[in-house]
């Protein structure tokens, strides 16, 4: 596949300067933000060209033969603020479609001139005060160290740490598994391959491809009411509509596998349209390169939408992400090369994912729409794990065979009274439907213990209500409250939310937020029995975690192009579950399938810190972004004793760093080159009880003083480097993209070693490359 690569990288640099200037179309759709009723005779322009059109009865508007490269794109009319999309990138595979949304003035033209707003400074949900950011699909395909995985492009914003081996999101010092993935409105599982194996909340890289993806929100914290289920941040996701004009495609060949992509519209002259995405991988050509038994992973994903809009009957949409993985190693069979127990055990995994749903829209007039959604989920393990013995029996360790359904109603009503006054009110219902089987064996070599087996049926209800009101141009207050119920335990959360947002001067605001949030923790907790501990399920009872928020924040436009800001927080959980007279809670849980401790809710945590962005967004052909985090995150077990928890890195810093030239003779090629440096603390741990080690041949820690040692800081570097070709009807691109390039030693676990009769620190080098080529037409 190598040579394959290499020969058409090849032929696509020589005939690169001899195509003629292409052009391509640029599309898309203006609506009121508040109302989401389309525009009509909307002035769309491309600055510092003579292109421009007005937007049709439906709102929509199409400027042909713009030649590629990168524009501006303004927008305006009378008694709406005008907004300029900066950078709009014009290649020749497939037309550029835009979904604009347009904010009414609450005062009269003649009181008021405002410059145009640049689209980059919010977020898409304006309901939010703070701690918002919008990760574009542009920004998605262009940073380093993105990979495609919308997880690790995230991991460069300020308050979020990262890791090399996994995607998993640590947000202001909080779990993973305490953060939420909504797709289309919708909550799903974590959208991981090979999820929760080595993080709970984490995986390998997201089955979401940029090929698919509309521009989405990521929430660090104090989110809008309309979320719930989430203590730490929520990644809201959306699928972009397929091309409803004409079919395009898109073929992908790297060293990690195959994508294919196709959009277009079900018939000539319709309005409907779909957009599907397929990858399959294997990561045998880069075996030399990764971790003992990598080479034989193997993954799959599919995601799709299907668009229908009506006349009257308003818009029909069908969406689906789905992944299959595979994963494992053998025992090696000579026993001199048993080293450590993992040498000794064959693994098998495999797990499913999959998310589907119907969704509908309807405007009841220009004040007011709906929006319903019908979704069914499911994720799914099946884990075993067998150990050889010292007389050369294979005896089972472990076995998971889970699975997980959810089915989910939501619908929200969205009324814009005004121009001042805007609300939107909803609820969700979820049924959640299992089968777990969680069996382990101790001491290892004795028959398996069921630690959990349940077949059942729980509901989460959750309504909301969120108020907008702009108090003048200046003053915004966005006020709400959440409410849910678990009915399997009948315990209730009222939650109120609210924030301000005060633009003081024409490039300065300030913003303060409050928010009350909450989680229910893994459905498996509940149903834990453990006959030394208690009757029955010894957990059933527990509560919801909570965490109250409180974030202020500044930002500072210096020019047209560049941004500061700033945002300090306090983040206090209670109702955190933990061991009674221990060190333990779930805070600082980390991949333990096989927990069967007897939980209550009387453990606390609290997260402070300072998260600062200074960005320079693509201009002259480059763009730079400095994040730093600074912050401190401790918690208090059954013990009542103040500790570190194992995600308190207390401070990352991310530097990205990008550079585009125009080449060819009428530069229609794109050559660019985008960098990333991040610098972070390392993990807090427990010492190693060295006696106790030995004395049980195993990893025993030392729980008194639990997470009081940490590991060092480190450096990793990430680099993308791509070469795009337009020519007339197609566009095709070359691209390199390596992770970890300074090749950072990671931690990845303590193990006994056998040879040495004491606990190793266990570090690999993962180096993640992938050269690939890519065609548009």
């Amino acid at each position: 596949m190598i040579k394959i690569l290499l020969v058409i990288i090849l032929a696509l640099i020589i005939s690169s300067n001899l195509s003629a200037q292409p052009t391509q179309t640029i599309r898309g759709t203006v609506i009121d933000i508040a109302s989401n009723t389309p525009l009509p005779y909307v002035n769309v322009v491309l600055l510092n060209t003579n292109i421009g059109t007005l937007t049709d009865s439906m709102g929509n508007f199409s400027l042909k033969n713009v030649c590629v490269g990168r524009y501006d794109l303004e927008v305006s009319m009378i008694g709406y603020e005008a907004f300029v999309l900066k950078e709009v990138q014009v290649s020749s595979g497939k037309e550029v479609f835009l979904n604009i949304s347009m904010k009414e003035k609450s005062i009269s033209l003649s009181e008021v001139t405002a410059k145009p707003e640049v689209n980059k400074e919010q977020p898409i949900n304006r309901m939010a005060s703070v701690s918002a950011k919008m990760l574009s699909v542009e920004e998605a395909k262009r940073y380093a160290g993105g990979f495609d995985d919308p997880a690790r492009l995230v991991s460069s914003f300020a308050g979020v740490s990262s890791n090399v081996s996994n995607n998993a999101i640590v947000v202001r010092g909080n779990s993973p598994q305490s953060f939420q993935w909504k797709m289309e409105g919708i909550e799903i599982p974590s959208p991981n391959h090979f999820a929760d194996l080595a993080v709970f909340g984490g995986g390998g890289l997201t089955a979401l491809s940029s090929q698919l993806l509309a521009n989405s929100d990521f929430f660090s914290g104090a989110m809008p009411a309309e979320y719930n289920n989430s203590l730490s941040g929520v990644f809201d996701i959306f699928m972009r509509n397929g091309n409803n004009q004409k079919p395009e495609h898109t073929f992908q060949l790297g060293l990690l596998g195959t994508d294919i992509a196709s959009e277009g519209p079900f018939k000539k002259s319709g309005r409907s349209s779909y957009l599907f995405n397929y990858r399959y991988s294997t990561l045998a050509l880069a075996a030399p390169l990764l971790p003992e038994n990598a080479g034989g992973i193997t993954y799959q994903d599919f995601s799709f939408k299907l668009n229908f809009p009506t006349r009257k009957a308003g818009t029909f949409s069908v969406w689906g992400i789905g992944l299959i993985d595979g994963s494992g190693g053998k025992a090696k069979t000579d026993t001199a090369e048993w080293k450590y127990n993992t040498d000794k055990e064959t693994l098998i995994v495999k797990q499913y994912m999959g998310a589907t749903g119907i969704s509908h829209k309807l405007n009841f007039n220009n004040k007011q729409y709906v929006k319903s959604t019908f979704a069914a989920t499911i994720n799914g393990i099946d884990l075993s794990t067998k150990r050889i013995n010292n007389n050369s029996l294979s005896l089972p360790k472990n076995k998971i065979n889970n699975r997980n359904f959810n089915f989910v109603l939501s619908s929200f009503v969205n009324t814009k009274f005004n121009t001042k006054h805007i609300n939107k009110t909803g609820f969700v219902v979820t049924g959640m439907m299992y089968d777990i089987q969680l069996e382990n064996s101790l001491p290892i070599g004795s028959p398996l213990q069921t630690i959990v087996s349940e077949r059942g049926f729980s509901t989460l209800l959750s309504a909301f209500s969120n108020q907008t009101v702009n108090f003048s141009e200046n003053i915004i207050l966005n006020i709400g409250v959440n409410g849910q119920v678990f009915t399997l335990n009948k315990h209730y959360t009222i939650e109120p939310r609210a924030g301000i947002k005060y633009q003081f001067a024409t490039t300065q605001s300030l913003s303060l937020a409050y928010g009350l949030h909450s989680r229910l923790e893994r459905i498996n907790y509940y149903y834990i029995k453990n006959s030394m501990l208690g009757n029955g399920f010894i957990n059933e009872k527990l509560d919801f975690t909570k965490s109250h928020h409180l974030v202020l924040g500044y930002n500072i436009s210096f020019t047209e192009f560049t941004h500061l800001k700033v945002e300090t927080y306090y983040q206090y959980l209670f109702n955190v579950p933990v061991i009674a007279d221990s060190s333990f809670s779930i805070i600082n849980q980390q991949n333990d399938w096989f927990f069967n401790g007897k939980l209550q809710n009387n453990g606390t945590g609290r997260n402070y810190g300072l998260d600062i962005t200074f960005e320079k967004y693509l201009s002259h052909g480059y763009y730079y972004m400095l994040t730093s985090s600074v912050f401190n995150s401790q918690y208090k077990g059954g013990d009542h004793i103040l500790r570190n928890t194992r995600y308190n890195r207390n401070f990352t810093f991310n530097f990205l760093i990008g550079k585009e030239w125009q080449i060819g003779i009428n530069k229609q090629n794109v050559l660019s080159l985008n960098a990333r440096f991040s610098y972070q603390g390392g993990d807090h741990y427990s010492p190693i009880d060295t006696e106790a080690s030995k004395a049980k041949q195993d990893a025993i820690f030392d729980e008194t003083r639990a997470f009081s040692k940490q590991f060092s800081p480190a450096f990793i570097s990430n680099f993308t480097a791509s070469y795009k070709i337009n020519k007339k009807k197609s566009a095709h691109e070359i691209a390199l993209k390596i992770i970890n390039l300074t090749n950072y030693k990671e931690f990845i676990g303590f193990q006994y070693n056998f040879q040495t009769q004491r606990v190793d620190e266990q570090r690999e080098t993962l180096i993640l490359p992938n050269l690939s080529y890519k065609i548009d037409f």
